[in-house]
């Protein structure tokens, strides 16, 4: 009976943390597509500040659907379902990395140019 009750409680938990990364990702993908459409026109800078912007809450979308990942392997008995979280789990952290990779180098471009204005004044 405990069990049974906890096992509920995960599935209801996992439920709410992947509607929250929906949530999250539905919203950044609107405010991304506006962003971009307003950005069209405009320079390359504010262009990427959009994507970056985007980048930022597809992590944070990303690391919800980890922690759902991780509350679920709790529940799942079968090496079977454990192997398909885990395999999920890889994906995801792989595109996180890359794209907290990416979002650091494109910051690390954008000071560069402060860098070499300010080394240029001193």
């Amino acid at each position: 009976m405990v069990r049974e009750w906890l096992v509920r409680l995960t599935e209801a938990t996992v439920l709410g943390i992947d509607f929250m990364a929906l949530l999250v990702i539905a919203f950044a993908t609107v405010e991304a597509f506006v962003g971009g459409l307003r950005a069209i026109r405009k320079s390359g800078h504010e262009r990427r500040q959009v994507w970056l912007r985007y980048a930022r809450w597809l992590i944070a979308g990303l690391t919800f659907q980890l922690a759902a990942d991780l509350v679920e392997t709790s529940i799942r008995t079968s090496w079977m379902a454990i192997g398909q979280l885990a395999a999920i789990a890889v994906v995801r952290t792989f595109l996180n990395f890359f794209l907290e990779r990416d979002v650091t180098e494109v910051r690390e471009r954008q000071r560069e140019p402060l860098r070499v204005a300010e080394g240029t004044r001193g």
